[in-house]
Parts: structure tokens; sequence; C-alpha cells
């Protein structure tokens, strides 16, 4: 019994040490902070915590996305709709593993804009077959 337990404190003991195969590690990325509010020029900002937004028509939106971890940039950044919301450059160069996109508010309706990322892989290893998406409602009034 005595010899159980002093197995058991020794493998604990290991999870506290940095060479420790406990379980994944999770690493700190560095990054930008995230925007909290739009950049010039631009009057609603929506970032990837954002599900639905209301603008008025003839305002710009302004969509910065965060990579997540293990995932790549966020791509394929489109509306449903560009009779609501059409793309607009935005002039701003995003820091990396930031996406930014940029939309005028044409005219009252709703529209959804979608983006989506990938799990990062290594060449010629097995990968994931998924995708995150990204879905914010739009609103124009």
């Amino acid at each position: 019994m005595a010899l159980a337990i002093l197995g058991a404190a020794a493998m604990l003991g290991a999870c506290g040490t940095v060479g420790c195969v406990c379980g994944p590690a999770v690493l700190p990325t560095p990054g930008t902070p995230p925007a909290t509010s739009p950049m010039a020029g631009f009057d609603v900002l929506i970032t990837d915590t954002d599900r639905a937004v209301t603008a008025k028509s003839g305002q710009r939106l302004e969509v910065v996305l965060h990579a997540k971890p293990g995932m790549s940039d966020w791509s394929g950044v489109n509306v449903d709709d560009y009779t609501v919301l059409r793309a607009i450059p935005t002039g701003i160069t995003a820091a990396r593993g930031v996406t930014i996109a940029g939309f005028e508010a044409a005219r009252p309706g709703t529209a959804t804009i979608r983006a989506t990322a990938t799990p990062l892989c290594s060449p010629g290893e097995a990968c994931p077959l998924f995708a995150m998406i990204f879905e914010v409602v739009v609103t124009v009034t």
C-alpha cells in the first residue's frame, strides 16, 4: 500500500515539472490585442465574438477576426447579399494572425457575413477534416 502511494505521489509530482507529458501543452500565443473600436473611416466594428449587429444604411463596417491557436487565419470572408452589404477596401495592413475586411451598408435588409478557418497541419501528416465557421448576421436599417 505504501509503495502504491509513493508511486502515485511521484507521478503527480512529475506533472509540475517542465518536461511533463501529463496532457497537451497550451502555450500562450503572442498576438495583437483585440480591437475595441473601429479604425478611422469605419462606423461599426465586428469581431469574432459578435453574432448579430445592426447598422444604418451608409455606415461602414470593419470586420476584425483573430486566428485561433492551431487554426489557419480566417479566409473567404464574404457576404450572402451584396445588395445589402457591399465589400469595400479597408486600406488596413493586418498583423499576422488577423484578418480584416470592410463592408458598407448599401440598403436596408439583412445579410450574413461568413469566414472559415481550417486546422494547421504539417506537410505529409494526416490532417483532421473540419473547419471553423464564423458567422454574423447584419441588419441594416
